[in-house]
């Protein structure tokens, strides 16, 4: 099986961490790996997104983001050599880990008690807060300057809705994705674009926004990112939570936050992060 080396976003240096990952099909989706559990054997199977810059990317072949970097590390720590990458969308993540075609999900996946009924999570191995992406020239400094603005809001997102509820003079402007909405920040047409401020910095890291679109830095909602698993697996949310206890104390999370948010200028709010795991049931 191919083997490749995990990189960092925008460049960054590669953390010393990273583990060889399986090849990739045609359109994207992670192949080959074991078809046991996460116990078994020297294999994994972990549920990433595949579309979010800093954090979980497939481009050219490549997995690279701080969740790809945190599940690498967890991985290195559970022993497994052998990573399959699962591209897990939002809406399916739970039925992934429910049907087994996951072991674990590191997909920017905030723990609610309405998913703790589903799934179990390990972590959280970062905190995140909803923010504003707007163009770098933009007087917006918070929802509170939304009035009357064209916001983006994405099909089944409730993150503009919440602005929405909270400010209702603000315009919800909808598309089906985040990236759609970029241009259109860029060059006047939307206001702002909202989403988890982790997400936010991404985007506005890629070469062709760099300088152009910039995160507003006031975060206004907490979005505890967990490890997502299968329910009741305790010995694994214990085992997954000793590791990342481990990557905060060694520097390794440091070095990954460092590596996929700061060529985006993003400053983590060290007040929240690194967050203690919460214990497992």
């Amino acid at each position: 099986m191919k083997t490749r080396r995990i990189g960092a976003l925008i460049g960054a240096t590669t953390l010393a961490l990273a583990l060889g990952a399986c090849g990739s099909s045609d359109d994207g989706t992670a192949s080959g790996g074991s078809s046991g559990s996460a116990a078994d054997g020297d294999s994994i199977k972990i549920g990433i997104k595949f579309d979010q810059p800093g954090l979980g990317l497939f481009d050219a072949g490549k997995y690279s983001g701080f969740d790809v970097d945190v599940a690498n590390y967890v991985a290195k720590e559970l022993g497994k050599t052998n990573v399959t990458f699962i591209q897990s969308p939002s809406k399916q993540r739970e039925d992934l880990i429910a049907t087994g075609q996951v072991d674990l999900i590191f997909a920017t996946y905030s723990i609610t008690d309405e998913r703790k009924q589903k799934v179990s999570f390990a972590g959280p191995y970062f905190v995140a807060g909803q923010d504003l992406l707007v163009a770098t020239d933009s007087d917006i400094t918070g929802p509170e300057g939304l009035d009357g603005k064209k916001l983006c809001s994405v099909t089944s997102s409730t993150s503009a809705q919440k602005v929405k509820d909270s400010y209702p003079g603000v315009q919800l402007q909808n598309f089906d994705t985040y990236s759609k909405c970029l241009d259109l920040v860029v060059n006047g047409q939307l206001d702002a674009l909202t989403t988890d401020n982790t997400i936010l910095a991404g985007y506005a890291a890629q070469p062709a926004y760099k300088g152009k679109l910039k995160v507003v830095g006031k975060t206004f909602s907490e979005e505890r990112y967990g490890v997502g698993l299968k329910k009741g697996d305790v010995a694994l949310c214990e085992k997954v939570n000793t590791a990342l206890k481990k990557m905060v104390d060694s520097g390794e999370w440091q070095k990954a936050v460092d590596a996929n948010f700061g060529p985006a200028g993003f400053k983590v709010d060290t007040a929240t992060n690194p967050p203690k795991t919460d214990a497992c049931s």
